[in-house]
């Protein structure tokens, strides 16, 4: 029991002294403009090397980018934009379908190379 809690004990401590304390995070820089047609922008920095910006034109279209340090170090960097087609991200860190196998491909080669054709049945 008492080997149990220490090393409950030393993994609470481990836990406590690696975890970032993000709440002293300052805002370093900051700008936001909006115009009368509409559009805008805006850009913003902390302290902790989050960083993000974005422009557009409200309710048509957007467009920006967010950086942080995720808990193991590496920088993340997401780009997006926002218009007739949906919200469109982009980043190294978000998942990807996976690539379509060659039968796949091949059988859609084919059905391409043979549209379809309609047949007219005699009465």
């Amino acid at each position: 029991m008492y080997k149990t809690s220490l090393v409950f004990a030393v993994i609470c401590l481990v836990a406590s002294c690696s975890a970032v304390d993000e709440s002293n995070a300052v805002v370093t820089k900051y700008r936001s403009e909006i115009n009368e047609d509409g559009s805008y922008s805006y850009e913003y920095g902390t302290s902790n090397n989050i960083q993000a910006q974005e422009s557009g034109v409200g309710g048509s279209y957007a467009a920006g980018s967010h950086s942080y340090t995720d808990p193991e170090g590496q920088l993340v960097n997401l780009e997006y934009t926002a218009d007739e087609n949906g919200y469109q991200p982009r980043g190294d860190h978000l998942p990807t379908p996976p690539p379509i196998p060659d039968y796949i491909l091949r059988a859609l080669e084919y059905i391409e190379a043979h549209p379809f054709k309609r047949i007219q049945l005699k009465k």
